[in-house]
């Protein structure tokens, strides 16, 4: 039992709330009283209350249609009914409208604190429940439109094979729980999954995370680091963004895929390992070639089945199943009353151009569902939210390449300057870590740090 439950009380008579209110007080309890079911309704839904005790009979509405409220409004808090008139058929009836106990007055204090006790440890029970299933549900596949449709055909025919599969898309459009949907759906789901960004470690660092090293083999190497294949022996090890893994780092990764061993740094012996591998990109594997950054010998092993997934704006249909799952998601983790999404406001939502994708619209529902005033997302709030202009432009000129690379710098710069050059901000906003924002800047030929000092 918690060091400290915060209750409603319920009751027309002000001798009968001083002394349960008392009760609960000494035991270390936060007692909220109550002498009407109107206002109570309306502490409910201002205030999160770990259980509600109320009186039937009460004049006005009473506790029967009080408890039939509080579930039509969501509240969740288990609610405990009191009467001094009880029968079997009102006992019944509370019970069919969600009541978890129901108690004949006078009640003595040491049944109403178990009562209490024992509601707090089913609400407990409940809590674990819901967030164990948010845990489960987190890698969903939410989708309902014929894009995803046909990736999904891709995954359920490749998932059981052995095939190496490099998936593409722009970043936020899913690559990491697709690549998690294929090990799932594989003979390996048993075993371990093992994700790498290449992107966002250091080129003089990469080796060692993905082979290992052992103990003294470099300064600082203070023991023997195992490496994400020996991790993922038997399972599947997931290369994110290996467009921008270090040519001389290409090489070795080829060995290993060709040989199926690993050696780690400072290391005198190989180590086999049987590991399947799934490797992302946002980049045009095909051009990285022509220009040398790709080795091709490399992309041939690699690209073996390609699944290419639809940006957020060419899967409009499933932005109102997203949102829904999004929203369940951001109420699960912080303890949040349901907040619906008003039609006008989800058709604001289905408009926007979602340069960051699904990873962005999760952060923007999380923010929409902070901002909501009246418990409703309605279009204001979207409207408020939403970055002016519903998107950066896209140049009408120029190779595809030199468009994505000037659609990038236009949503990065104007999402800057909607944070006031906060890099982090800005990243959090964007769907991206704080480190590959700063190297895809510098790609893009922006000085972070010059608009950081600017803004100084």
């Amino acid at each position: 039992m918690p060091t400290k439950a915060h209750l409603l009380i319920v009751d027309d008579e002000a001798n009968t709330l001083a002394s349960l209110a008392r009760a609960f007080r000494l035991a270390g309890h936060e007692a909220t009283v109550c002498d009407n079911a109107a206002k109570a309704l309306e502490l409910a839904k201002a205030q999160n209350f770990d259980v509600i005790l109320s009186d039937v009979v009460m004049p006005g509405k009473n506790g029967l249609a009080l408890l039939e409220e509080l579930k039509v409004q969501g509240v969740a808090a288990p609610v405990v009914m009191m009467s001094g008139q009880a029968d079997i058929e009102m006992a019944v009836r509370a019970t069919r409208l969600g009541a978890l106990d129901f108690l004949e007055k006078p009640i003595s204090s040491d049944k109403l604190l178990l009562t209490v006790e024992n509601a707090l440890k089913l609400q407990r029970l409940e809590s674990e429940n819901r967030q164990l299933k948010q845990r489960l549900g987190k890698h969903e596949m939410v989708w309902q439109g014929e894009a995803m449709r046909r990736v999904m055909a891709q995954v359920e025919r490749v998932a059981p094979s052995e095939t190496r599969v490099c998936i593409l898309g722009e970043t936020g459009t899913g690559k990491e729980l697709v690549a998690r949907t294929i090990h799932e759906r594989s003979a390996r789901a048993g075993r371990a999954f093992v994700t790498l960004n290449c992107a966002a470690v250091p080129a003089d660092l990469i080796e060692s995370e993905l082979f290992g090293h052992e103990k003294g083999s470099f300064t600082g190497a203070a023991g023997r680091h195992i490496g994400k294949f020996e991790q993922a022996d038997q399972g599947t090890i997931f290369l994110d963004e290996i467009g921008d893994m270090p040519l001389a780092m290409q090489a070795k990764l080829l060995r290993v895929l060709e040989e199926g061993e690993v050696e780690r740094i400072g290391g005198d012996k190989p180590v086999s390992v049987n590991v399947r591998v799934v490797v992302a990109t946002h980049r045009d594997l095909e051009l990285r070639v022509r220009e040398e950054k790709f080795r091709l010998d490399l992309f041939h092993r690699v690209y073996v089945f390609p699944v290419v997934l639809p940006r957020l704006r060419e899967r409009r249909e499933d932005i109102p199943l997203l949102v829904k799952h999004f929203a369940a998601q951001v109420s699960a983790q912080n303890g949040w009353k349901a907040v619906p999404f008003a039609d006008d406001a989800m058709g604001a939502l289905q408009a926007h151009t979602w340069p960051g994708n699904v990873r962005e619209l999760r952060n923007m529902v999380e923010r929409l569902m902070l901002l909501a005033t009246n418990g409703v997302v309605d279009l204001e709030t979207v409207e408020i939210a939403l970055p002016k202009g519903g998107g950066a432009s896209v140049g009408s000129s120029g190779t595809l390449s030199d468009r994505v690379d000037g659609f990038e710098r236009e949503v990065i710069l104007a999402e800057l300057k909607r944070c006031h050059s906060n890099v982090s901000m800005a990243a959090k906003s964007l769907g991206l870590e704080r480190s590959h924002l700063y190297k895809k800047a510098e790609q893009l030929g922006i000085d972070l740090r010059a608009m950081r000092r600017e803004q100084s």
